[in-house]
């Protein structure tokens, strides 16, 4: 990945819906050449999804701290953790937490819901739930 791929990328961390158009007259590339180097970045998993962020105002928004029991795969959890919808973004860390998940839906109740569901995949032993009031 050079510097143009990271300026794609960080214009469609900004707006995920920028066109190729848009996005090669901010970097003085193409349309042709944006499309390739995007479809490149997709193809050996840079990009994983696009996706859209709900402005906090219209939606809900939770990180949840995850344990795993020692003697269960990390991976293995992470695995079941992002088939579970309105998981946005899962990180593995270290610490006294093994895994933190980014979790939004359109209310309360629906990043409620997830995180039940969460709760609930086998080798997790303690969740810890933080709401987002603003995003700055």
């Amino acid at each position: 990945m050079d510097e143009t791929d990271k300026k794609i990328i960080k214009i469609l961390k900004n707006d995920s819906r920028a066109g190729y158009v848009e996005i090669g007259n901010q970097i003085n590339l193409t349309e042709g050449a944006v499309r390739k180097r995007i479809k490149t970045l997709t193809d050996e998993g840079t990009i994983c999804k696009f996706t859209i962020k709900i402005n906090a105002t219209e939606g809900a928004e939770a990180i949840t701290l995850l344990t795993v029991e020692p003697s269960y795969p990390t991976q293995e959890v992470t695995k079941h953790i992002q088939t579970i919808p309105n998981v946005e973004t899962i990180y593995e860390v270290t610490g006294e937490y093994d895994i933190i998940a980014v979790i939004s839906g359109i209310n309360v109740a629906e990043v409620n819901e997830c995180i039940e569901k969460i709760r609930r995949v086998e080798g997790i032993t303690k969740t810890n739930t933080m709401i987002v009031l603003r995003n700055i």
